[in-house]
């Protein structure tokens, strides 16, 4: 586990500054085959610290379903948004994470003074950025938006397999595992799946 001091060092950095609000950002589900992109943002009280933040990959399920009611519990502001599967079809899966990132920033009751991204790229924000590779193991912050993003979409992806049986989403949250590549296989897509993704899985005939 990465030591709780550490997680805080971008955030002391930004404060030293002079920026007040520090908005961590992050997406989950930019390599399933099915379902929205995910993004959500997170502005942490800086006097009220949660243990145990890190990257939400990193946590077992239990852990990250107690940090999603510890982040939404003290965080000062979080919002949680997503790009749908037509968008990631009609504009690709970057630019649909930065719409879904975007639209997190927007979705916040408090304007941050920056916002840390994580990873390489920001696109078109109207509030400074800093973007850091591997952020999510790197900033509080950062690691709380991950926490909300890989959690809320795991809940949506298992409301979605009592509307799609035939896929278990419930299982592999729409990743292309071998067990869902073979109901693939056998059934065809069905409305949540990307079908920009599915193009070296499916011939053309049954993409639709």
């Amino acid at each position: 586990m990465v030591d709780e001091r550490d997680m805080f060092t971008f955030e002391n950095e930004e404060r030293s500054f002079g920026n007040q609000f520090i908005c961590g950002v992050d997406e989950a589900g930019r390599g399933p085959l099915a379902g929205p992109v995910y993004a959500a943002a997170v502005i942490l009280n800086p006097f009220n610290r949660i243990d145990g933040l890190d990257d939400s990959k990193k946590l077992s399920e239990k852990k990250r379903n107690l940090l999603f009611i510890e982040i939404r519990k003290h965080a000062l502001a979080f919002c949680v948004a997503s790009a749908s599967e037509q968008e990631i079809d009609n504009m690709n899966i970057l630019n649909a994470t930065m719409l879904a990132m975007h639209r997190a920033i927007d979705g916040l009751n408090i304007k941050p003074d920056i916002a840390l991204i994580d990873g390489n790229c920001a696109r078109g924000f109207q509030i400074p950025v800093r973007t850091i590779v591997g952020g999510d193991a790197k900033s509080a912050s950062i690691a709380a938006a991950s926490i909300l993003a890989k959690v809320s979409r795991d809940l949506y992806m298992k409301e979605m397999a009592s509307t799609y049986p035939d896929y278990l989403f419930e299982i592999h949250k729409g990743y292309p595992t071998k067990k869902h590549i073979e109901l693939l296989l056998k059934n065809g897509p069905c409305e949540a799946h990307r079908r920009s993704f599915l193009k070296k899985i499916l011939p053309k005939e049954r993409i639709g």
